[in-house]
């Protein structure tokens, strides 16, 4: 094996390893949180309940008549609700009562009532007024029977004490099966890995482009030749320039390869970082589902989950096309396009969706420029910007997009009349994954429109700025982007 393979093969296993730790310490750390929000949960319930029991005490007695009246209705009811991928049928919670020496007065389960319960350390615990909880198996040896229990005292509070205080005369104990949230773990292990997957296959891809660029030199001199069959005419200039982007993506292909610039590395641990919002969200929102509520309440969160969802659906669609283009060296399809009915075309198509807003074309009496560009790519990277601006401008602000001509170089505005970029965020606006709340609807983007723009003007030669306007001409933030124009 010759040492470029070797060290080839080196890269690829580095890429491995470090997919495989971070997914390994993404899923490893999904368990733990489901774990803590349940117990909180039961916090509550078991406090919610205990005080329900203390209003029943006499003369220091527990009585649990309400409360086995409590969970009778709640086991006999019957309902359907599917959460995701999960069906819901019953309630799973459990609890029991105590006395004051641990012996069980009331179990929901009917299968622990008489006896002692004093060693359980989630008894023995509150029966000292401190905090109690245990994880036990139903079944031993079986770790998907285990049920998590949290316990709170049963107080008897007399007419001279306040509510929290009294002689501890009992315990309250709610239980929870830990498979009824597991199987939101399991989802969510499922869609990580999911991610994860692509993520291993976009590696694959890349490896693939840069080994093809390794062993095969002439790749260069065919794709060369390629460009030139379809080109109109002799242009040395032009083909001077062809040649020199396709050394220089070469160069770049072969650097990456050998210096390891892994892109999904990077992705995988700042798109981790972004889901765990939307999936904490959607975990909260399915766990209050599990309780009984009205119907408006109901729908409301079903409304969340759908709108965090969709937000998560739309970053990985978005990542994924980013990445798509970062692994473009050189454009493939390059025609000479005309800026200004490509501007026009552009104007018009957003009429529609610019709700009470106005744009204006403004275009120098000489910029009838022309530039060497994939057509589809540079409409989206100024249809990125326009909307941008959409979302920035007040109702009934005027939106001005701009072509001007300075040197060698086109320049398309975007202006808007919105609030402007902070001077906090002036320096991350191209930042993958950075967005500003929108004023309109208080709601971020996905952060990946302004990156997407930048990539583009990178593979035409070009820049993209983003800043605020000139004091003079009011508020609001200007975008440029700068193309060389197309020799004549």
């Amino acid at each position: 094996m010759s040492k470029r393979s070797r060290i080839f093969l080196g890269l690829l296993l580095i890429y491995a390893v470090g997919i495989a730790f971070v997914l390994y310490r993404v899923v490893s750390d999904l368990d733990p949180r489901y774990r803590e929000s349940a117990e909180e949960s039961l916090v509550e319930t078991s406090q919610l309940l205990a005080t329900l029991v203390e209003q029943e005490v006499r003369d220091g007695v527990i009585d649990t008549g309400p409360l086995e009246a409590l969970f009778r209705a709640a086991y006999a009811r019957t309902f359907d609700v599917q959460i995701f991928s999960v069906k819901k049928n019953r309630v799973e919670l459990r609890a029991y009562v105590t006395d004051r020496r641990g012996t069980v007065v009331f179990d929901s389960t009917g299968q622990a009532l008489g006896k002692d319960f004093s060693q359980w350390r989630d008894v023995r615990l509150a029966l000292k007024g401190e905090y109690g909880a245990r994880t036990t198996l139903d079944i031993a040896g079986d770790p998907n029977s285990a049920v998590m229990y949290v316990a709170a005292p049963i107080r008897w509070v007399g007419s001279t004490q306040g509510a929290g205080s009294g002689e501890i005369i009992g315990t309250l104990t709610v239980g929870k099966p830990v498979q009824s949230f597991g199987q939101f773990v399991v989802a969510a292990r499922s869609r990580t890995l999911y991610v994860g997957f692509l993520s291993v296959l976009a590696v694959l891809v890349l490896a693939v482009t840069v080994s093809v660029w390794l062993v095969r030199p002439f790749g260069l001199i065919s794709d060369y030749a390629h460009y030139v069959k379809t080109q109109q005419g002799f242009h040395p200039l032009r083909l001077l320039r062809r040649a020199w982007d396709l050394v220089r993506a070469a160069y770049d292909e072969m650097r990456d390869a050998l210096a390891g610039r892994n892109y999904v590395a990077d992705y995988v641990q700042t798109l981790t970082h972004e889901v765990k919002s939307p999936l904490s969200a959607i975990r909260g929102a399915a766990e209050l589902l599990e309780e009984p509520m009205a119907e408006a309440q109901r729908q409301q969160f079903l409304g969340n989950i759908q709108r965090e969802t969709q937000r998560i659906q739309e970053m990985v669609d978005r990542m994924m096309e980013l990445t798509a283009l970062e692994t473009r060296r050189v454009l493939d399809q390059v025609q000479r396009v005309a800026l200004r009915p490509l501007l026009e075309e552009l104007v018009h198509a957003s009429q529609g969706v610019a709700a009470q807003r106005r744009i204006r074309l403004s275009v120098q009496a000489q910029a009838d420029a022309t530039v060497e560009a994939d057509p589809f790519l540079l409409r989206r990277a100024v249809s990125n910007l326009l909307d941008n601006a959409l979302d920035f401008s007040p109702e009934g602000g005027l939106i001005e997009l701009g072509l001007r001509l300075d040197g060698r170089w086109a320049c398309i505005t975007v202006g808007d009349q919105g609030p402007g970029i902070p001077a906090y965020a002036q320096d991350k606006v191209f930042e993958k994954f950075y967005s500003l709340v929108r004023p309109h609807s208080r709601k971020k983007s996905t952060g990946l429109g302004l990156s997407f723009v930048k990539e583009i003007a990178a593979l035409h030669r070009g820049r993209v700025e983003l800043g605020n306007r000139p004091e003079a001409q009011g508020t609001g933030a200007l975008a440029k982007l700068w193309l060389r124009l197309a020799p004549a």
